[in-house]
């Protein structure tokens, strides 16, 4: 796979894959700037694979947790049509380019899939 050496291809191929999943981003920034090119690059990406942002927000601290252990700046939640859709994006060359950016713009980035059990937004 020629994806970011972090992501856990094996684990997520691995879960059932019967429908949506949202990707729970946990980002800490170096250089945000850079955060912001592999944004925008990778939008296009996601749109693409059936995906989009749900919400994203400015992390304004830890209300529940040691605040040591989770200095987070930002959290964004990305809906995948599936996750072989997300396996998809991680590993095109596309993605490959735009993740030089976000390597040099993050100083950490957890992903978190996440198998919807609720939610208002149903229909």
């Amino acid at each position: 796979m020629g994806g970011p050496r972090e992501i856990n291809a094996e684990l997520i191929g691995a879960l059932p894959d019967e429908g949506p999943v949202v990707m729970v981003n946990l980002v800490r920034y170096r250089d945000r700037a850079e955060y912001k090119r592999y944004s925008e690059l990778t939008m296009p990406l996601i749109k693409q694979r059936g995906g989009t942002v749900l919400w994203a927000g400015n992390a304004e601290g830890v209300a529940f947790g040691e605040p040591h252990e989770n200095p987070w700046d930002y959290v964004v939640l990305v809906r995948y049509p599936s996750r072989a859709a997300f396996l998809d994006m991680m590993a095109s060359p596309e993605y490959a380019r735009a993740n030089a950016h976000r390597e040099r713009g993050l100083e950490k980035h957890v992903i978190i899939a996440a198998s919807e059990t609720y939610s208002k937004l149903k229909p």
